[in-house]
């Protein structure tokens, strides 16, 4: 059985009505199963994971898009993450049965879907259909458009048009970013200090862009609401670039600084084998492995 799963971002941490009729618009789809929701108001953001057959995941991000450009008015949205749109990022992953290139056909169809209700949509990934674009996440495609504020001149921008939808701005929808993409792992450090300046430099040490660890994205971000400032990173290579390794990083710059971790998060679901070079690493266990784990056998 083929199985698909898709994290949709949408631009809404704050307003719970809003964002339960949303998540509910998924939850009443037949054949999808909603194994996470994670709302942060610091963010302004939900992330939602859901799986199930390529069909029907695909009915419920449309049917769940239909609820969110209904429920969020970006004209009023602030938070600290980048955004470009209501339905802000909708990655689709294969999980099992499936190939890339049928997840890239599921982002198209959504794409198509969404651009018919006047948003613009940028492709990214494996969904990427012109060359000359970075096959970036989700997140950097948002910053390389000038976020929200900067869309009223990217949808006339002839050197990145949109791949769908309309070449005009609804300030009251946005746009959104589609994809079709390895599974992504979100790992935030959080420090005890308000200075987002140092969390701007850490994020350059660990990034690859600016020749950090391979395949990792990462920002410095404020969280006025908590005093904190945040380290928010993302990878699909976690085998090679194993969770622990990103936190001691992230500690041992931090230190030069001043400044202590206070705490760690993750945005969405991770796989087991993430988890397993965790326990490998701080308990010492160095031939550890997910098969030993009781639950995980009797799955």
């Amino acid at each position: 059985m083929k199985v698909l799963m898709t994290v949709p971002n949408v631009a809404e941490g704050r307003d719970p009505d809003a964002i339960e009729a949303i998540v509910s618009a998924v939850r009443a789809t037949e054949g999808v199963k909603l194994i996470d929701v994670s709302s942060d108001a610091t963010h302004n953001r939900t992330v939602m994971t859901y799986l199930g057959s390529p069909d029907a995941v695909l009915e419920a991000s449309r049917r769940m898009s239909l609820v969110a450009l209904d429920r969020i008015d970006m004209r009023g949205h602030r938070g600290a993450h980048p955004r470009v749109g209501a339905v802000d990022a909708v990655p689709f992953v294969p999980v099992k049965d499936m190939e890339m290139a049928e997840a890239v056909e599921v982002a198209h169809n959504f794409g198509r879907f969404l651009g018919e209700q006047g948003v613009p949509v940028w492709y990214y990934g494996a969904a990427a259909i012109n060359p000359n674009r970075p096959r970036s996440t989700g997140k950097l495609t948002q910053s390389m458009l000038g976020e929200y504020e900067n869309l009223a001149k990217m949808v006339l921008d002839q050197t990145w048009p949109p791949d769908e939808g309309p070449h005009s701005f609804d300030p009251r929808k946005g746009a959104c970013t589609v994809a079709a993409r390895p599974h992504l792992i979100c790992f935030n450090v959080n420090l005890g200090s308000t200075d987002v300046t140092i969390a701007k430099r850490i994020a350059r040490v660990v990034r690859a862009s600016s020749g950090g660890y391979a395949d990792v994205q990462a920002m410095g971000l404020e969280l006025k609401d908590r005093g904190l400032v945040q380290v928010s990173m993302m990878t699909t290579r976690d085998v090679d670039t194993p969770l622990p390794r990103l936190l001691e990083t992230v500690r041992f710059e931090a230190a030069r600084h001043g400044v202590s971790v206070v705490g760690t998060e993750f945005s969405g679901p991770i796989p087991l084998r993430a988890l397993e070079e965790v326990v490998r690493h701080y308990l010492q266990l160095h031939d550890f492995s997910v098969n030993a784990i009781i639950e995980n056998a009797l799955i």
